[in-house]
């Protein structure tokens, strides 16, 4: 339970309220470090409680420590993407509910005024995008010098999409702060424990192994497409049967216009994102799948990045990734927090070698499925390892090899 790691009635209250009967793996293994005011470097998948697992420290050590005059941000939280940045800071509300602890949000895409408003309001705790926050930073708009808890989120990601210079001068401006925290999906590679080394002292270095209630239950399968008709008619299918919700995901701009058009023509509700959406769009596209109003949402992999969306039944690859990891990220949308998932591949003849290359990946069967109404005319294709042709030198050597081993004729 919550209150045995010595939270403050107000944060349990809220806990409770949020639907968190108890700690998850993550948040019982750093909870308590966190508490005691060491740095922490964790690999905590998305969907596993991470977001508490540091809110939940600072918030109290927010509560044990009042401010003794009037300062500015005393907890900063950086986030990859701007929806991410919503989502942290909505759970970072809904956890000081009960409290009279403030909570902004400074993200690329929304008006500088509304920007100078969230500042001038010197909240507790901040949740920002790197690239935005830096900006105020540099026209002296936000001071660092009153942070006392610095929290990167999603590490990994941030050092994939070019943050990592900018995150540290923006450490190096909190150089005063008493804690970091580092959370990534995985530890593994130099990449992150590099960014750690240089920006935590001494962490509490934790790994959980989330519960079987935990885990992502995901069935996933694929189904074979003769051509875009056939696929058309077997989304077209899924979409119809038991779907409540479903993130549709596709490679490309044009596919992803023609995809809502089609999905439009058949009666569905879709909505959509795509790369250098604006904002509000974006948010509207959001909200309107998040409230049920619209039950598929038609997405590129870079548009979906940072989206956490509770509940989502189905995910469907319409159009294969580039990638085995892109696609455990696309399915990992759904099958949140334990609940349990749908992952459905529509593959055509050119995109069958990822049949293959995903099983291995992910160490887990990926079988084909069949709907009776909808078989494919076509037979999987079949791949036939080439010969290695040999250079003129290797066969120079081999006959050379040959003829020594040759047993000489006796007369």
């Amino acid at each position: 339970m919550f209150e045995q790691l010595e939270l403050d009635d107000e944060l349990c209250r809220a806990a409770a309220d949020m639907g968190f009967e108890k700690p998850t793996s993550i948040q019982s293994l750093v909870i308590p470090h966190a508490m005691e005011g060491k740095d922490v470097l964790a690999e905590a998948p998305t969907g596993t409680g991470k977001t508490g697992a540091f809110l939940f420290p600072v918030c109290q050590y927010l509560l044990d420590y009042h401010r003794t005059e009037a300062t500015s941000t005393r907890a900063l939280v950086l986030v990859p993407t701007r929806e991410l940045a919503n989502q942290v800071a909505e759970q970072a509300r809904a956890i000081t509910k009960y409290t009279k602890l403030t909570v902004g949000v400074i993200t690329g895409g929304i008006n500088y005024g509304t920007d100078r408003e969230t500042l001038s309001g010197h909240c507790d705790i901040m949740v920002a995008t790197p690239g935005r926050l830096f900006e105020h930073i540099e026209q002296e708009s936000f001071d660092c010098r009153d942070i006392e808890s610095l929290i990167l989120d999603e590490a990994d990601r941030m050092l994939d999409m070019g943050f990592a210079s900018i995150v540290h001068q923006i450490a190096g401006e909190a150089r005063w702060r008493k804690q970091t925290m580092l959370f990534s999906a995985t530890l593994e590679g130099r990449g992150v424990r590099d960014f750690a080394k240089e920006l935590l002292k001494e962490p509490e270095t934790l790994s959980a192994n989330p519960s079987r209630k935990e885990k992502n239950k995901i069935l996933q399968w694929y189904h074979l497409a003769d051509d875009l008709t056939h696929k058309n008619d077997l989304l077209v299918h899924h979409l119809s049967e038991s779907i409540t919700s479903c993130i549709a995901f596709v490679k490309t701009r044009e596919r992803l216009h023609n995809l809502k058009d089609f999905l439009h023509s058949k009666g569905f509700k879709v909505s959509y994102l795509q790369g250098e959406m604006p904002q509000d769009k974006r948010n509207a596209a959001l909200a309107s799948f998040k409230s049920g109003e619209t039950n598929v949402l038609v997405a590129t992999d870079v548009a979906a990045r940072g989206i956490d969306v509770p509940n989502v039944s189905h995910v469907i690859n319409y159009d294969m990734p580039r990638g085995a990891d892109v696609y455990v990220h696309r399915i990992g949308r759904t099958g949140r927090a334990g609940a349990k998932g749908v992952a459905i591949s529509l593959i055509e003849a050119h995109d069958f070698v990822w049949v293959g290359k995903v099983a291995r990946y992910t160490n887990e069967p990926f079988k084909a499925r069949v709907i009776d109404s909808l078989k494919p005319k076509n037979k999987p294709p079949t791949f036939t390892k080439k010969k290695k042709t040999k250079t003129k030198k290797q066969a120079a050597a081999k006959a050379k090899k040959r003829a020594k081993t040759k047993p000489k004729k006796t007369s």
